[in-house]
């Protein structure tokens, strides 16, 4: 560990905290994802942001990002100090771009049938009130 004052995290308490398993953890680790420190008895131990960093990978995730995309991304967002560590390149831009544009087409497929769903149930709560 590095900094003494910093929180330092174990892999296990990391998965708790994240509802992600440590075997995925490890994955994120070695896709250059997540990066880990090792204490003297070779455990793996992560600084406290590592928990909002692992959301962000789900997130992502969820939006449909492959890892190879998401570990090229993330060295390009603002770092906690407030700062990227990398600058996109105009490849990487135009692959953010047409994900960006991948999810808004999902997010107008949501709304669509998100429309649907509460059409049924106001049809349903309007029918059992009648009853």
């Amino acid at each position: 560990m590095s900094d003494s004052t910093a929180k330092w995290i174990r892999i296990g308490e990391l998965s708790r905290r994240t509802g992600v398993s440590v075997r995925s953890l490890r994955y994120y680790e070695q896709q250059m994802m997540l990066v880990s420190e090792r204490t003297p008895g070779g455990h793996r131990e992560y600084p406290e942001a590592a928990v909002d960093r692992v959301i962000l990978i789900q997130q992502l995730f969820a939006a449909g990002l492959h890892s190879t995309k998401i570990a090229q991304l993330l060295p390009c967002m603002r770092a906690p100090e407030g700062r990227p560590n990398e600058q996109a390149t105009p490849r990487l831009v135009d692959e953010l771009t047409a994900e960006c544009r991948r999810i808004e087409s999902m997010i107008r497929d949501l709304n669509a049938s998100k429309s649907i769903l509460q059409q049924v149930i106001q049809s349903a709560e309007t029918e059992s009130t009648r009853s």
